[in-house]
C-alpha cells in the first residue's frame, strides 16, 4: 500500500488545527460572557431599580406558595362585616321586628354606629384585650347626631383599648394632585382613643408587601405637616399594650390567603344564641386582640397581596398579618441593605459559581452543574427566607448563573458542530476510501448535513381570513376544521363547521340561508355563556354555510367516565350541577340541546369547567330542510342512543328531554356502563341502581331525571338544582378530594378541540 503523501498530511493536520482554534476561540468566548454577565448582573443588583425590584416580588410570592399556609397566633380574632352580616340581619329583622329586635342596628348597611357601640361594649366586658375599627368614621351618622353619641359615649368609656382608623386620601385640585388624612369625626378622637392609619403601600407588581408604616415615607414632605398619626397595627398593639421588638424589615410575614385567622361574623355578637353558645357568652374573646372590619365584596376592601399570585385578601386581614408580624418579630428584612454591597455579593456568588463550573471540561456537564448550582441557591434563598425571615437576591444571581450554563451548552453545541464538519469536509475528500465509505453507511446524518424543511401545506382561506389547518371530522351533514384566523395577531385558532346542504336546488338554499341565520344568531346569543362555545363568525361562501366557534382547549367528558371505572358521588353531583347550570341558561333561551353526552362535554383545560358543545345548529338546518321538501310528519330523531328519551327518539323533544340526558350521564358516571348497555324494566325505566354504591338522595333525584314518561320528569333543570342542593353535605364531604384526584388522574391527557362523532 502506497504512503499518503508528506504535503498531503501537513495539510491535513493544519487543517485540524484550525479547527481546534476555533473549538478554543469557542469557549474563550464562553468564559468571556460568564465575567460580563456576572458584571451585569452586579449592575442590574445595584441600579435596577424596578425590574429587579419586580422580579424580587415575585420570588416573594413564590417562597410563600412553596411555604403553604401556617397556624397564625391566636390572641388575633377578625369581627368580620361579611355577606352575611349585611344580608342576613336585615332579612330576620324584616321577618320579626319584636323577635329580632336586636338586629334593628344591622338592618340596612350602612350599619348604625349603635351597632359598634354595642359589639364594643359587649367585647369589652368579655375581656377583650383591644378592639379595633377598620372602619373610618369621618362623616355625621345619616341615621343623625342621636347614632353618634351612642358610639361617642362608649368610646369616653372604653376609648384607651379602641383603636380607630385614618386614612390618607389623594385630592386633584387646579393645583395639583395632594394627599390628605382623613381622620375620624372630632367627636370621636378623645384623649384616650388610638388612631392609626390604614393605608399600605403598593408595590411594582401591585401587590402589597410591606407593613402599613412604610406608607408614609412614600409620601412628600408637606404632606406629613401636623399628621403624627402610627400606622393602624403600631396603634392597635399600642392600645393593646402589647411590647414588641423593633422590627428588622418591613416586609409582611403572611400566614396565608384569606380565612387563615379566626373569623366571626359581625352580626353573630348581637345574635344571643350565637354569644352565650358558640361564643361562650363572650369569653371566646377573652385577652384577645380584636379586629372590626370588610370582608364582603361589595365594600371593595380587597387587595392584591404578596401570598398569592392571583387571589385578593381584605383590608383587615392584611392587617391582621401586619400585626402578627411585628407581635411575633416575623418581618422580612433584606438580607443585604447597602444597594453597592448587594451588588458586590452579586458579582461574587456568580463569578464563583462560574468558576466551578468550568472546572469540569464537557459543555453539557457544565451546563447540567449550573443548573444544580441556581437550584442550591434557590433553596438557600428560601430557607433564608421562610426560617430566618432574611430575603437574599434570588432572580439575578439565578437567572445570570442558568444563563451562564446556556452559553456553555451552546459553545459545546457550536464546538460539535465545527468538529463534525470538519470531520465531513475529511470525509468528502477522501469518499473513495473504504473506511469512510464504511463510516459514511454507519451514520447517515453525515452524508447530507443540510437539514430537510418539512413543506407547510396551505390549506383553504375561507372568507379570506380563516385558513384550514386540519380536519377534524366529517359527517353526513356537516365537516369539522381546525383553521387559524390570519387576520388576527400570533394567528389564534378557532373550529370551522361547515354546512353540507342535503340538496342544491334553489328553493332549498332560500329555506337553507334563513334557517342557518336564525340558528346562528341562537348560538351567538348562546355564546355569550361562559361554559359554552362562543360564536366568532357566519357567513356563506359558495352556496356553502359556516360557523366560526371558539376553539376549547380541554378533554372530552368521556376520558373520564371510561367503562369500568366508578366515580365518587360527590364528584358526579358536581358534573350535574355544572351542567345543569349549563343547560338552565340554554333553555331560558328557548333553545333544547337534543345531544348531551359525555362527547359533546369538554373539560377545560385552564379552569377545570365543563362546557357543552355541538348545539346542532348546522344537522338542525339540514333536517329542517329535509323537512320541507320530503313532508316528514315530524321533527327528524336527533340525540345518541342511550342518552336520547323516547320522545326525543320519535321527533318530539321536550325541555326536559336534555335533563334525561344529564341523568344518563350520571349514572355512566357511577355505574362505570355506557347507557345502552343498561337494561330496562317492563315500564321502559332504566335499571341502574343494583351497579353503583350511591346515597338513596341522590339515586331518587337521578330517577326522577331519567323517568321514560317526560310529564312524571322534572320540568326544570332549576328544579333539580334546587333538589340537588338539599343533599346533606355529609352525604358528599370529599367533593374537593374527588376533584383533586380527577385533575392529576387526567392532567397529561389533554387534546383540542372535541367535537362529536356525527
Amino acid at each position: 500500500m502506497a504512503q499518503e503523501p508528506i504535503s498531503s498530511l501537513t495539510k491535513k493536520s493544519a487543517s485540524v488545527g484550525k479547527s481546534g482554534k476555533q473549538s478554543q476561540r469557542v469557549i474563550g468566548l464562553s468564559h468571556l460572557l460568564t465575567v460580563t454577565f456576572a458584571f451585569i448582573a452586579a449592575l442590574l443588583s445595584i441600579y435596577g431599580a424596578n425590574g429587579v425590584q419586580w422580579m424580587e416580588n415575585q420570588v416573594v410570592t413564590t417562597w410563600f406558595q412553596l411555604r403553604g399556609a401556617i397556624a397564625p397566633p391566636q390572641d388575633i380574632i377578625i369581627l368580620a362585616i361579611d355577606d352575611q352580616s349585611i344580608s342576613t340581619p336585615e332579612q330576620y329583622y324584616k321577618s320579626d321586628p319584636q323577635q329580632y329586635a336586636y338586629l334593628e342596628p344591622l338592618k340596612s348597611f350602612p350599619y348604625k354606629r349603635e351597632a359598634y357601640a354595642h359589639v364594643i361594649t359587649k367585647l369589652m366586658k368579655a375581656g377583650a384585650k383591644s378592639v379595633a375599627l377598620d372602619i373610618v368614621f369621618d362623616k355625621p351618622s345619616s341615621y343623625g347626631a342621636g347614632d353618634d353619641r351612642q358610639l361617642q359615649k362608649v368610646l369616653q368609656q372604653y376609648g384607651n383599648k379602641v383603636t380607630l382608623a385614618a386614612l390618607y386620601e389623594n385630592f386633584d385640585t387646579h393645583q395639583g394632585t395632594f394627599t390628605q388624612l382623613t381622620q375620624p369625626q372630632e367627636i370621636f378622637r378623645t384623649a384616650s382613643v388610638s388612631i392609626g392609619t390604614v393605608n399600605f403601600p403598593l408595590e411594582v407588581d401591585g401587590k402589597i408587601h410591606r407593613l402599613a408604616s412604610e406608607f408614609t415615607k412614600s409620601l412628600a414632605v408637606g404632606d406629613l405637616i401636623n399628621t403624627k398619626v402610627p400606622s393602624f397595627e403600631e396603634a392597635i398593639l399600642a392600645s393593646a399594650q402589647v411590647k414588641y421588638p423593633q422590627p428588622k424589615g418591613d416586609i409582611i410575614y403572611f400566614w396565608g390567603n384569606e380565612g387563615t385567622f379566626e373569623t366571626i361574623s359581625f352580626c353573630s355578637v348581637l345574635d344571643p344564641e350565637n354569644w352565650n353558645n358558640y361564643l361562650q357568652q363572650g369569653k371566646f374573646f377573652q385577652n384577645k386582640i380584636v379586629i372590626i372590619g370588610a370582608t364582603a365584596q361589595l365594600i371593595h376592601d380587597i387587595h392584591p397581596v404578596a401570598i398569592s399570585p392571583n387571589q385578593r385578601m381584605s383590608g383587615v386581614e392584611i392587617h391582621a398579618n401586619a400585626i402578627a408580624s411585628l407581635m411575633m418579630n416575623k418581618t422580612i428584612a433584606p438580607a443585604i441593605n447597602n444597594p453597592l454591597l448587594n451588588g458586590l455579593f452579586v458579582m461574587i456568588l456568580v463569578s464563583g459559581t462560574g468558576l466551578l463550573v468550568t472546572r469540569n471540561k464537557n459543555g453539557i456537564n457544565r451546563f447540567l452543574l449550573s443548573i444544580a448550582v441556581a437550584i442550591v441557591w434557590g433553596v438557600i434563598s428560601y430557607n433564608s427566607f421562610i426560617y430566618g425571615q432574611l430575603m437574599f437576591p434570588t432572580t439575578i444571581p439565578i437567572m445570570t448563573i442558568i444563563l451562564n450554563g446556556i452559553c456553555y451548552l451552546v459553545s459545546e453545541v457550536i464546538k460539535e458542530k465545527i468538529n463534525k464538519q470538519q470531520l465531513v469536509t475529511i470525509f468528502q475528500k477522501y469518499q473513495s476510501s473504504p473506511v469512510v465509505q464504511e463510516i459514511l453507511n454507519q451514520q447517515t446524518d453525515l452524508q447530507d448535513m443540510i437539514e430537510k424543511r418539512d413543506s407547510e401545506i396551505k390549506g383553504k382561506i375561507l372568507s379570506g381570513r380563516y385558513q384550514i389547518i386540519k380536519v377534524l371530522g366529517a359527517g353526513g351533514f356537516s365537516e369539522t376544521y381546525i383553521a387559524e384566523d390570519i387576520h388576527r395577531p400570533d394567528h389564534p385558532q378557532c373550529v370551522v363547521k361547515q354546512l353540507k346542504p342535503v340538496t342544491t336546488k334553489a328553493e332549498s338554499l332560500v329555506l337553507a340561508r334563513r334557517l342557518f341565520s336564525s340558528e346562528a344568531k341562537t348560538l351567538e346569543k348562546l355564546g355569550t355563556h361562559n361554559q359554552i362555545p362562543q360564536l366568532l363568525a357566519y357567513f356563506e361562501e359558495d352556496e356553502e354555510f359556516y360557523l366560526i366557534q371558539e376553539y376549547i382547549l380541554g378533554h372530552p367528558l368521556s376520558k373520564e367516565l371510561v367503562s369500568g371505572k366508578i366515580l365518587q358521588e360527590s364528584l358526579v353531583i358536581e358534573i350535574l350541577n355544572d351542567l345543569l347550570q349549563i343547560v338552565r341558561f340554554v333553555h331560558e333561551n328557548g333553545v333544547i340541546h337534543r345531544d348531551i353526552k359525555p362527547n359533546n362535554i369538554i373539560r377545560r383545560q385552564s379552569d377545570w369547567k365543563l362546557v357543552l358543545i355541538d348545539f346542532g345548529a348546522v344537522k338542525e338546518v339540514s333536517t329542517q330542510i329535509t323537512e320541507g321538501f320530503e313532508s316528514t310528519a315530524f321533527t327528524i330523531g336527533i340525540g345518541t342512543k342511550g342518552y336520547a328519551p323516547s320522545e326525543q327518539c320519535f321527533g318530539r323533544p321536550q325541555y326536559n328531554s336534555d335533563i334525561y340526558a344529564i341523568g344518563m350521564v350520571g349514572i355512566k358516571a357511577l355505574t362505570g356502563i355506557s347507557p345502552h348497555e343498561l337494561k330496562h324494566d317492563s315500564n321502559g325505566e332504566v335499571i341502574w341502581l343494583d351497579h353503583a354504591t350511591v346515597s338513596g338522595t341522590l339515586a331518587e333525584i337521578i330517577n326522577k331525571m331519567v323517568i321514560d314518561d317526560h310529564k312524571h320528569r322534572y320540568n326544570s333543570a332549576l328544579e333539580v338544582l334546587e333538589a340537588l342542593n338539599k343533599i346533606p353535605m355529609s352525604e358528599h364531604r370529599n367533593r374537593g378530594t374527588a376533584i383533586d384526584s380527577l385533575e392529576d388522574d387526567n392532567h397529561d391527557d389533554v387534546t383540542a378541540p372535541w367535537i362529536e362523532d356525527e
